[in-house]
């Protein structure tokens, strides 16, 4: 085809080329070049490589574009700014066609020939390439100029993201994969300035926008899904809506790796693909899933080449049979180390295995890892320096409890794990008035310290705690005063509480049945209530299997404690001075006058623990991995991943308590059956719009009455042992608390007849969900809830001396104490 005609056509050549791969040989007198799709010359999508023309611009001058190819200068085509076909050298042709795809002797600038056969398949030549092309081009490219993490280690150790590869990032369930994703993405669009296309096959927009602000600004993620923001983070989302134009989100439904391909050719400018996330169990309403993964990592890694961008893939498994089956060019894999405070990321190339690896700190309540050697750094939008500040026990304090408030490690209680968290985002970003906003709150833990596991991570943050109390307590004395308990004055204590668990702790020689004179045998009609099953419950899981499989999944965040005060309610800890001499903390609540007139009203419930035996929804048997499911089904119980279902009433906790402050990085949290039970109910009564998906289970067949005798057993004895109290009563409670203990003991020298977490946290998550339902009945009929605490305590505001009427009075199970506070008074009762 000669210049003129070509110049008429040029529209429809260039769009051959592009859509079906078909080459143009065009010619002017005796100079010949090859039109030819982009893909046949990556190197013309590096900006400024090679001179490029607008198509309109290239129409117009196609004669003079045809001789300087012909002369060995390549020109790039483009549509307004982006890349679309390029004209090469091409040498004369003996006889052929215009149809032809290309000449078999055309030549490509640098030396590439053409086979001859390519014209007898009917498509466009395959360019090869002389080792001084690929010489050449390494020299000009100099350093990798790709995307990068924004990890000085981890880029370091990967030299950044490589343009045309495919990239996986393997890690399993709760490591955190997907915020390097995440990372990556931020790291282009906000501090480079470079187009992303962030296909996410697992979040939903709101979830990554959720994400990107608690990483930018330090704020919790959990509390961040539940729409709450600071001002600092609402200024900061502002500063995203301008700064985040090039971050494109596709979060459609059904998403698969051929729409990833189709829409990323037509984005302006990109330079980075992120798939979040490939999911190793079959979904059906996930393509992106199962054994469908192959397939999609192989249009991925097709489009890394033909769009010349890199593609980062995350998969939520680090299983090297999945990887191998991926075959990515470069896979990152992430996992746990003995260091709660590190996670070890190995680099592998294909062909070549491991080329190097990194460390990164996990800060997974904040949506992101932070680099090792600067675990101090929290990154602002297009800023990632901040100034250091505080005393060196605050800084050890925050480092201490790093472990926890990364989500690394947990046991601690939420409100204690958001006031560390606070702390080390206030250090890292150089807020002093941040600092002095939380040193009431810093003392007023280390002064009552929660109880700490006796682990390494446990003792240095115990011995941070004690020496922050140290170093606050001549403040403390001089500041605040101390009140001082006696038992005359403050009702019950400690000691006339019905759920004593907290003061009990499992000790050698527990897990032995008590003798025939022990006022309540617990553990040994605990026992018995098992053995008499008529589905032959398994009572211990053997110590090789507690490691893998199920187990691992189950923490005590599970129990969904609410932990809650009213948002317009303060609740300050105050110095109290026990009879015993003791110093603890106690709540102050400040209710405000808009409340109206009236009086604290404190229920306390009765036996919350035994009380939830009568029904527990558990599996007896083996839980069996039964993966996704569509629906819950009733007839089963075990543990269910779930997403965190919006709640937006004020006036009312979540009703996954604090199973919400640990999710994992895709925002999903590990639940029992009486949640997943809690959660259908409210939405057959409208309370919730619908019923979270289920990512992932582990179940057996649910049974409600493998406790029930136990329940009976202990409600006769609490009926004869409440009136005559003093020594019988306490012995009844401890042996009760140490045999509900006993299901899972922590300490692995602990002895046990049982060893069955997911019937211990199904036992207190049922608590946890009566509570919760009893406290949603009074809101409901119209009284104000102002507190709602671990499984028995609520506070309601009332107008008068008088109990919520939904609540029952009395000494039973299920029924409650009630005691009235003036405005303004401490709070007697309360975790020491």
């Amino acid at each position: 085809m000669n210049a003129t005609e070509a110049r008429a056509e040029l529209f429809a050549l260039v769009k051959r080329a592009e859509e079906d791969g078909v080459s143009t040989l065009i010619h002017k007198r005796d100079e010949y070049a090859l039109l030819v799709p982009l893909a046949r010359f990556p190197a013309a999508r590096k900006s400024g490589a090679f001179p490029s023309h607008a198509l309109s611009a290239a129409q117009k001058d196609l004669g003079d574009l045809v001789t300087r190819a012909a002369q060995g200068n390549p020109q790039v085509l483009r549509r307004n700014t982006t890349p679309i076909a390029v004209l090469l050298p091409a040498a004369a042709p003996g006889v052929l066609s215009s149809d032809t795809a290309a000449h078999p002797g055309a030549a490509s600038a640098g030396g590439a020939v053409n086979s001859p056969h390519i014209q007898d398949r009917g498509s466009a030549p395959r360019r090869l390439a002389t080792l001084g092309d690929a010489v050449g081009s390494v020299l000009a490219s100099g350093p990798a100029a790709g995307p990068t993490f924004g990890l000085a280690g981890l880029d370091a150790a990967t030299g950044g993201l490589q343009p045309g590869r495919l990239t996986l990032v393997a890690a399993a369930p709760n490591v955190g994969g997907s915020l390097l994703g995440l990372a990556a993405a931020r790291q282009s669009a906000l501090v480079d300035r470079r187009t992303v296309l962030y296909a996410a096959s697992g979040p939903n927009r709101d979830d990554i926008f959720r994400r990107i602000v608690a990483a930018e600004t330090g704020g919790d993620y959990p509390r961040l899904k539940q729409g709450r923001l600071t001002p600092h983070e609402q200024e900061v989302a502002h500063q995203l809506v301008q700064a985040g134009d090039l971050l494109m989100i596709d979060d459609g439904s059904d998403l698969t790796a051929e729409d990833i391909a189709e829409t990323a050719p037509h984005m302006e400018g990109l330079a980075l693909v992120v798939v979040d996330r490939l999911q190793a169990a079959h979904s059906a309403r996930l393509p992106l899933s199962g054994d469908r993964l192959p397939d999609a990592s192989q249009v991925l890694a097709s489009l890394a080449r033909t769009l010349h961008v890199p593609v980062l893939a995350i998969v939520d498994s680090d299983d090297p049979a999945l990887l191998g089956l991926l075959d990515a060019d470069i896979t990152l894999t992430l996992t746990s180390t003995d260091d709660p405070a590190k996670v070890q990321v190995a680099v592998a190339e294909r062909d070549f295995g491991t080329i190097g690896s990194a460390h990164l700190s996990p800060d997974l309540l904040h949506a992101r890892f932070l680099d090792t050697g600067n675990t101090s750094a929290t990154p602002t939008v297009g800023d990632r320096s901040a100034p250091i500040l505080g005393s060196t026990v605050e800084r050890e304090l925050a480092e201490a409890a790093l472990p926890y408030t990364s989500g690394a490690r947990q046991g601690l209680p939420a409100a204690v794990t958001h006031v560390l968290a606070a702390l080390r985002t206030a250090l890292t970003n150089g807020a002093q008035n941040s600092l002095d906003d939380l040193r009431p709150s810093l003392a007023d833990i280390a002064a009552a310290p929660p109880r700490l596991p006796d682990t390494d991570e446990g003792r240095r943050l115990a011995a941070a705690l004690n020496a922050y109390n140290a170093a606050a307590a001549p403040a403390d004395a001089t500041e605040q005063p101390v009140a001082v308990q006696s038992t005359e004055t403050s009702g019950h204590g400690r000691d006339d509480e019905d759920d004593t668990e907290e003061e009990v702790e499992l000790q050698p020689g527990d897990e032995e049945d008590e003798p025939e004179t022990a006022v309540f045998p617990a553990l040994r009609i605990l026992k018995d209530a098992v053995g008499r099953s008529k589905m032959h419950p398994i009572p211990v899981i053997g110590i090789e299997a507690r490691e893998s499989g199920p187990w691992p999944l189950i923490s005590e965040h599970m129990d969904g404690e609410p932990r809650w005060v009213h948002p317009d309610v303060t609740s300050t800890r105050v110095p109290l001075l026990r009879e015993n001499g003791k110093r603890v903390r106690r709540d102050l609540l400040d209710v405000p006058d808009s409340f109206g007139a009236g009086v604290m009203c404190l229920i306390d419930r009765n036996g919350s623990y035994p009380s939830a035996c009568s029904a527990v929804p558990l599996a007896p048997n083996k839980l069996l991995h039964t993966g996704p499911l569509e629906a819950f089904d009733k007839a089963g119980a075990g543990i269910y991943l779930i997403g965190i279902p919006q709640w937006t009433r004020t006036d009312m906790p979540h009703p996954l308590g604090r199973i919400i402050d640990r999710p994992d990085d895709q925002g999903r949290v590990w639940v029992t059956t009486p949640h997943i039970k809690l959660l259908a109910r409210l939405v057959r009564e409208e309370h919730l719009a619908a019923m979270p998906a289920i990512h992932d289970s582990w179940t057996g067949k649910a049974n409600e009455s493998l406790f029930k005798p136990f329940y009976e057993a202990t409600r006769k004895a609490r009926t004869e042992l409440v009136v005559a109290g003093g020594e019988p009563y306490k012995a009844y409670k401890t042996r009760l608390s140490i045999a509900l203990r006993l299901l899972w003991p922590k300490r692995q020298e602990q002895r046990s007849p049982f060893w069955r977490p997911d019937w211990r946290m199904s036992m207190v998550a049922e608590a946890s969900v009566r509570h919760w339902m009893a406290a949603f009945k009074a809101v409901q009929a119209g009284h104000t809830l102002i507190a709602l605490r671990n499984v028995d305590a609520a506070v309601f505001w009332t107008p008068e001396e008088a109990s919520p009427a939904t609540y029952r009075i009395g000494t039973g199970f299920g029924e409650v104490k009630a005691k009235y506070i003036e405005r303004g008074q401490m709070i007697p009762e309360g975790d020491d």
